[in-house]
């Protein structure tokens, strides 16, 4: 009886080690195709040096932020090369033209706001892209203290 109940416990644990072990294969995977937009990262920089900057609370992001008509509308007269320029992440499991490719905004393709820098901040760290949260952590210390 005592085999039995010692081989049971070796298989669940061989399973929960299996479990956990696809699981952070699917994790890693899901992370492997987002990647920090340096394009936007600088043009984000430069915006604020010029003073394009709403240094706005926490939380303000959802009032603040692009409606989907708005993107539609800025995509027809600008294009998705400008488009992108408004987002710290590129995804590149998706295709060019495609607003799914882009992730992380932080303006409102006219100034950059704080609000949406702590939001992409807080979401890069949640889903562990850490190049992106450091991105977002050096914009808002530019924001916070301009040069």
């Amino acid at each position: 009886m005592k085999a039995v109940i010692q081989s049971t416990a070796f298989v669940h644990s061989v399973a929960i080690v299996v479990s956990l072990l696809v699981i952070g294969s699917v994790a890693a995977q899901s992370r492997e195709g987002i990647e920090l937009n340096e394009i936007a990262f600088t043009f984000a920089m430069e915006l604020i040096k010029e003073g394009h900057a709403v240094a706005d609370a926490k939380g303000a992001w959802t009032k603040h932020r692009p409606s989907a008509d708005e993107e539609n509308e800025f995509i027809r007269l600008h294009g998705f090369a400008q488009y992108a320029k408004w987002h710290l992440g590129i995804d590149r499991r998706f295709p060019e033209y495609s607003k799914r490719r882009y992730k992380f905004p932080y303006g409102d393709f006219k100034n950059v706001h704080r609000c949406g820098l702590l939001a992409a901040k807080a979401r890069a760290q949640q889903y562990g892209y850490e190049e992106i949260g450091k991105a977002a952590a050096k914009l808002d210390a530019a924001v916070k203290q301009p040069n």
